[in-house]
């Protein structure tokens, strides 16, 4: 007996249902997979995000929050730390190079940074990349802005133009720096990090636009105007700073060094390695990973489930059919087997098309994801651990139909023919 050509044709006959179950099956597998391939890829745009960073150092607070806004831009700090203490931590033995972070501004909901050179200089992303313009320089005049490749391509911004910057992180500006205008000189190239939500001004800027600022308010008449600035902008410089990136000459003598922020007398420090402090993010996020993937799993069982519901459904449908094939000689265990071959092709169906829709959904937010949270989501395939799931899936989705399989193997001839009423 032709397995293949008789379901096929059965299942063509019971198509309205078949493609119901086969989309249930599809959407839940679609779920699992797509839980493990964004929970796998966002993890390794957070690594991208900073590579050759040995100590980020910041002002007393938890090495997870310190990480979060001093690199991904999430949260405020709780403190600064004072220019006494980054030229000190600046001018150790042990440190090769020192990027500055003077955080606090924003513009139309986008972070602003003062920082130093150094920033385009020493900063890397992913395998130790460097950072580069697309378009211009770094920032030459005080009252010039290097922009992050989303900024420039959601405010659609070019070389040249000039914006106001903010005083404070929302999204909505009670505050601006109207007196003080910037220049675009500088668009940096994309990076799939945060980088690219970001905009750069020098700290003797950050210093200049906060002239005469008390407690987030101007004082009237108290600010300097541009061209006085930019006649000082030697002698300015900020007060403190939000964070320090600091590169080492040596990784050996990083954890020396974190211990003696850590332990630093004239203020309140927290040094921290980026890579061992995501290793505590993924740590606090490890439960609400877990339940996710717990979900998915349901959700898959659900799919099986109604796949079983719909075979024992159609089984008594079929009482005649296969009275009819067994009066032309099937046997019984031919017709069990035909009914574990109908489920094993729409199981296999539904895997298939939810791997697929899995891919999709991953194509359709990637730009979502990078122009939100400056994450960078690949197209990918499923790993082979995630392929030998499928592959149980698909046995369990077979053993499932063992059930209505057995039950049609026990009907008669007899039984078949039988008209109740």
């Amino acid at each position: 007996m032709n397995l293949l050509g008789l379901a096929w044709r059965s299942l063509v006959n019971r198509r309205f249902a078949v493609i119901l179950t086969i989309c249930t099956i599809a959407l839940s597998i679609g779920l699992l997979v797509l839980v493990e391939q964004l929970r796998s890829e966002v993890r390794q745009g957070f690594y991208r995000s900073v590579s050759g960073v040995d100590l980020i150092v910041g002002a007393r607070t938890a090495p997870v929050q310190l990480l979060l806004y001093s690199v991904f831009g999430i949260g405020d700090a709780t403190n600064d730390i004072s220019w006494q203490t980054y030229t000190e931590l600046k001018d150790l033995a042990e440190v090769d190079w020192a990027i500055p972070m003077a955080l606090g501004d924003s513009h139309r909901g986008f972070r602003v940074m003062g920082t130093s050179r150094a920033f385009f200089d020493h900063y890397r992303f992913g395998n130790r990349e460097a950072l580069q313009l697309a378009a211009g320089e770094p920032f030459d005049d005080l009252f010039e802005v290097v922009v992050g490749a989303q900024v420039a391509r959601q405010l659609n911004y070019a070389l040249g133009d000039q914006l106001v910057l903010a005083h404070g992180t929302g999204n909505v500006a009670l505050q601006s720096h109207d007196d003080h205008p910037f220049t675009i000189s500088g668009i940096l190239a994309p990076t799939g990090t945060p980088v690219d939500q970001q905009l750069y001004v020098s700290l003797a800027a950050h210093r200049a636009i906060h002239i005469g600022w008390e407690s987030g308010v101007q004082r009237p008449g108290a600010g300097v105007d541009p061209e006085q600035a930019r006649r000082r902008a030697d002698e300015l410089r900020p007060n403190a700073v939000t964070a320090i990136l600091l590169g080492l000459h040596t990784r050996a003598a990083v954890f020396g060094l974190q211990r003696r922020v850590n332990e630093y007398r004239a203020e309140a420090l927290t040094g921290i390695m980026p890579g061992i402090t995501l290793q505590q993010l993924w740590r606090i996020t490890g439960l609400a990973e877990l339940v996710l993937r717990v979900v998915a799993g349901l959700v898959v069982l659900a799919g099986l489930l109604g796949m079983l519901t719909v075979l024992l459904t159609t089984l008594s449908e079929r009482r005649r059919e296969m009275a009819i094939l067994r009066a032309n000689g099937a046997r019984p265990w031919q017709i069990a087997s035909l009914l574990v071959f109908e489920a094993g092709l729409i199981a296999a169906a539904g895997i298939a098309l939810g791997v697929l829709l899995a891919v999709l959904v991953q194509v359709l937010a990637a730009p979502w994801l990078l122009t939100n949270l400056g994450l960078h989501i690949g197209l990918t395939w499923p790993e082979p651990w995630q392929l030998g799931i499928l592959g149980l899936i698909f046995l369990a989705g077979l053993l499932i139909a063992l059930v209505p399989a057995f039950m049609a193997y026990r009907r008669t001839l007899a039984d078949g023919m039988q008209v109740k009423t």
